[in-house]
């Protein structure tokens, strides 16, 4: 068998981790050394392909044909509000299929599914491990958000068949990283890990006994990420520029990129510096031809305040979080940060007066996640009974639509997993042929306003009058948070045959 990596597909950035034959866990390093690689995509004007570094590299000048924080996008419904915002904050063009109402993203004159997307990034992230490692790799561990739908979830297991990889097992980006904070230590700790990355925000509340890792809750906040921090900034910039200038530059793709690039920089800049200077020449034109410049001063001051709401957002989630496991902040043993925007000073200021006691540094941030997934890739093949077991839950209610389009749960939010759960239905009409039922994902009480993940048929009822034949609809959930379903006759036991329907609201 070959050996397992695990892979952290990032919105931001991606890395990869494996270990070794003593079961140590190692990052795998790209060529100039780092250990992550963008999570890029783009075509340039010869057509070609480029992936990581090298399509982040062009990115200033092919905006519009470079795609990133496609992650945000993957397995959501065209007609979603992730959608729509950001359509209203990246240079790439976004359309609708005509299959299934997925997203697909227009570069270079082609149309891109999403999940496509995906796949070309976990082939470049598969290929440096395989040159490094210098044997072929077909396997992995996969991270994702906790709060990853079911529709989510299986994008990307589609994106590892697209390129032949064996994504042997989804698990959770805070799971993951409390992998690799407990494995190997024999501890009996409650841990929150606080993970904030590039385009999604997660809190997980884990009871580490030993090799035992149990989830207890887990929340999160899609429209929260650090593009959302970079786009607080972005916002100030604009509006100062149009109102010294009267020029709007959110119309200009080749300037909004120069800037997007230095309000990154910036805001990492400013978690070891007071005072930043923000500056971009000849960043547009006047009518006459002048040059005009963006030229400020950006204080950690003021960055926070931009952001204050961002962060209380999170402070939020995590006391829904601590509510759902009926604790509070006192029971938490400790405090992980995981994600690049975690760094923020402000953000360790807010998390130590709500805990009573500052983070911990245990795990690095950025490469946490990547460790975690590799630990659990060697435990399933670790023949020493040193398997870990990982008990998790659904982010999301699981359910389906009801009379008047109200959401009737199958499975609460926080429902362990795996799972499984049959309910009863009846034909309505004399000679009912089939059943169709539209399941959602959400926590909203009416089912249009959650996340569809399908609409299933199932056909093959035995005829007879209204109400005197019954179908026992099941549904299973697996251990990555997957849903499948079956239907029977129960007085037959008769299976009835399954399908999904096109997807859309």
């Amino acid at each position: 068998m070959s050996r397992i990596i695990g892979i952290d597909l990032g919105t931001s950035n991606s890395c990869a981790a494996y270990t070794d034959e003593k079961g140590k866990v190692h990052l795998v390093p790209y060529k100039d050394g780092s250990s992550t690689i963008p999570s890029v995509f783009a075509v340039d004007d010869k057509g070609n392909e480029l992936i990581g570094h090298e399509a982040k590299r062009q990115w200033q000048l092919n905006p519009k044909n470079t795609v990133y924080a496609s992650k945000r996008l993957i397995g959501r419904n065209y007609k979603s509000d992730v959608v729509d915002t950001m359509s209203a904050v990246v240079a790439y063009a976004m359309k609708e299929s005509e299959a299934e109402n997925e997203v697909l993203i227009s570069v270079a004159g082609k149309d891109f599914r999403m999940s496509e997307i995906a796949s070309r990034i976990l082939e470049k992230v598969r290929g440096v491990a395989a040159d490094y490692l210098e044997e072929p790799v077909e396997q992995a561990v996969v991270t994702v958000p906790a709060y990853f739908t079911d529709r989510q979830r299986q994008a990307v297991k589609d994106a590892g068949d697209l390129i032949g990889l064996e994504v042997l097992r989804i698990i959770n980006e805070p799971t993951a990283a409390a992998l690799a904070y407990g494995v190997g230590r024999s501890l009996n700790e409650k841990v929150i890990i606080y993970d904030l990355g590039g385009g999604t925000f997660d809190v997980s509340l884990i009871e580490i006994r030993d090799r035992v890792f149990e989830v207890k809750a887990t929340g999160g906040d899609i429209f929260l990420g650090g593009l959302d921090f970079d786009n607080a900034l972005i916002r100030y910039v604009l509006e100062g520029f149009k109102e010294k200038h009267g020029v709007d530059l959110s119309g200009d793709p080749v300037a909004m990129q120069r800037i997007k690039d230095l309000a990154e920089r910036t805001k990492i800049d400013l978690s070891a510096r007071e005072k930043v200077p923000f500056s971009v020449p000849f960043v547009t034109m006047t009518a006459q031809g002048m040059p005009l410049n963006i030229e400020l001063e950006i204080s950690r001051e003021l960055f926070q305040q931009l952001t204050q709401g961002l962060i209380d957002r999170s402070i939020g989630v995590i006391e829904q979080v601590l509510s759902d496991a009926g604790l509070t902040a006192a029971d938490i043993d400790e405090v992980m940060l995981v994600g690049g925007q975690s760094r923020m000073p402000l953000i360790h200021q807010r998390l130590t007066d709500f805990f009573g006691k500052p983070p911990s540094k245990a795990v690095h941030p950025d490469e946490a996640v990547a460790i975690g997934a590799a630990q659990y890739g060697h435990s399933l093949v670790d023949d020493t009974n040193l398997r870990i077991q990982l008990l998790d839950v659904i982010p999301m209610a699981i359910g389906l639509e009801a009379a008047g389009g109200r959401f009737h749960k199958v499975f609460d939010r926080n429902a362990p997993i795996p799972n499984a759960k049959a309910i009863m239905g009846t034909t309505s009409f004399d000679g009912q042929a089939s059943l169709a039922m539209r399941i959602f994902q959400g926590d909203a009480p009416d089912a249009i306003s959650n996340e569809m993940l399908g609409d299933f048929l199932f056909e093959g009822i035995r005829p007879g009058p209204a109400g005197s034949v019954h179908v026992e609809v099941t549904f299973d959930i697996n251990v990555e948070g997957i849903l499948t379903m079956s239907a029977r006759d129960p007085q037959t036991g008769k299976e009835m045959t399954t399908t999904v329907r096109v997807r859309q609201n």
